[in-house]
């Protein structure tokens, strides 16, 4: 199995198939809304429009697993991520990052060198242009400090 076989709901009930993100580079990461870190939606927004023509997506999955900090429904995320943070990138439908409910794409992400629970919201995994994982940066990475990593691979 890789990355491509995996298909997600968006944000608005749409089913995506992963296979259209087939050679892009990917940042993957569990968002929140009323986080410490939900700033992060800014810089994730920034690499986004910086890079997007070169072949890189941001992939949202709001998590509501921390402390209730994704609460309301999907409708609600959208305009407040779009309000507050001008977002743009993909988003996607609520999920859970852990435990037995946890979505099958995060139990993908999760093996390997990169193993190991999520322990917050917005830990990042960059995939390369041939699905690879290539990063897992947790909660206290900031986007822009990962850009690096991201042109090196673009």
């Amino acid at each position: 199995m890789t990355i491509y076989d995996f298909k997600e709901k968006d944000i608005d009930g749409n089913e995506v198939d992963f296979s259209i993100y087939r050679d892009k580079v990917l940042l993957i990461v569990n968002t929140a809304t009323k986080c410490g870190f939900t700033p992060q939606y800014e810089g994730l927004q920034k690499l986004y429009d910086t890079y997007k023509d070169k072949g890189f997506e941001v992939l949202g999955f709001p998590c509501n697993s921390f402390a209730g900090q994704a609460p309301g429904e999907e409708a609600e995320i959208k305009s407040f991520c779009s309000l507050k943070y001008n977002v743009t990138f993909t988003q996607f439908s609520k999920i859970k990052v852990n435990g037995k409910d946890a979505e099958p794409l995060y139990n993908f992400l999760k093996q390997g060198e990169f193993a190991g629970r999520i322990m917050w919201n917005f830990t990042k995994f960059l995939i390369d242009r041939a699905g690879n994982v290539v990063g897992r940066f947790d909660s206290k990475t900031k986007p822009e400090d990962i850009e690096k990593e991201i042109v090196k691979i673009l």
